[in-house]
């Protein structure tokens, strides 16, 4: 076996953690604009998994600035209208917006979708920012989905997208998740947003599967069976992305630790068969590749682990490789 290079995985891991770090430092800014009556308190709650915002306005209260901090980083700001834009309120208001990381602006899909009013409001907004996220609720009390989704694009001039959404049923609320951390990929603030969502699972498989194409467009895992390889900056970042996902702790030496048994494991085509079969897309990301199909493996296993609470170490990613193939070959034995 090739001598291990102490140095090249140190200065990897170093920095792959000092990114992590750096965005978890970072507050998120939610700006949200819409009428009372739009879900937008409901669509908060099922967006972090829990109780944010109150729920229950009623149309006609007196709109004021309302601000949700969750977990003293995750800010949400539900703004008034932009009616008045000389009033004081609106002046307040317009600072939420050009400092806002996303906006949300929601839409009721049962009442008058993107009223003049609402079109008003997003030239005024789309001045000071285009990380808009049009939020189209109530879509499980209204006709013709697609219609309101292509009207509201065409009066917007196809900026933006428009997320169909259901604060009640939750329909869609995955989607417009999904949405939101594309925005904050851009500016690097992604992190901090997943890892206080409670559902966490369809991140994690985001990420993996970014990870295991990463890994076979360019080849840069291990081969089983090979001399050992430096773990790459693709690996380190994925085990630490999903430790910081998982809000679980992942030292130096277990993260070489897991590398280690990932390329003794002999993690061949029988533990990538069975891993794509729980992560959609991930046959077509990393193909038959030996690089995407050990990345796929590594980053599902670890995945696992922290969703069943089992400790992870050595022993237990390879006892969860040996669980892939077995199941495998009772499938084959079948």
């Amino acid at each position: 076996m090739a001598e291990f290079n102490e140095k090249e995985f140190e200065q990897t891991y170093e920095q792959e953690t000092d990114k992590v770090n750096a965005q978890l430092d970072e507050e998120i800014l939610f700006a949200m604009i819409g009428d009372v009556n739009t879900g937008k308190s409901s669509t908060v709650n099922l967006l972090i998994g829990d109780e944010v915002a109150p729920v229950g306005a009623k149309p006609g209260e007196t709109i004021r600035i309302d601000r949700y901090v969750y977990r003293d980083k995750i800010i949400f700001v539900d703004t008034p209208g932009l009616d008045d834009i000389n009033s004081k309120n609106s002046e307040e208001t317009l600072h939420f917006f050009e400092e806002a990381d996303v906006i949300l602006f929601f839409l009721n899909a049962a009442g008058t979708v993107f009223s003049e009013g609402e079109r008003k409001s997003l030239e005024i907004i789309e001045k000071k920012n285009k990380n808009i996220l049009f939020v189209l609720n109530k879509i499980d009390a209204a006709d013709d989905i697609p219609s309101l989704v292509k009207y509201v694009k065409e009066h917007s001039n196809n900026r933006y997208q428009v997320i169909p959404i259901s604060s009640k049923s939750g329909e869609n609320i995955d989607k417009l998740r999904n949405e939101i951390l594309n925005i904050l990929k851009k500016k690097h603030k992604e992190i901090q947003f997943a890892r206080l969502i409670k559902e966490k699972s369809s991140t994690a498989n985001k990420w993996i599967l970014a990870a295991a194409g990463s890994a076979t467009a360019i080849g840069a895992a291990p081969i089983p069976g090979s001399d050992f390889v430096p773990l790459t900056g693709i690996q380190v970042g994925l085990m630490i992305r999903l430790a910081a996902l998982y809000e679980k702790p992942l030292s130096k030496e277990r993260a070489k630790e897991l590398t280690i048994a990932t390329i003794t494991g002999n993690i061949g085509k029988t533990v990538f068969r069975q891993v794509i079969k729980f992560i959609p897309g991930a046959g077509s990301v990393a193909g038959g590749s030996i690089a995407g199909g050990m990345t796929l493996a590594l980053g599902y296993a670890i995945k696992y682990a922290y969703e069943n609470n089992i400790e992870l170490d050595a022993s237990s990613l390879k006892h969860l490789y040996e669980r892939f193939k077995k199941k495998e070959k009772e499938k084959e034995n079948v």
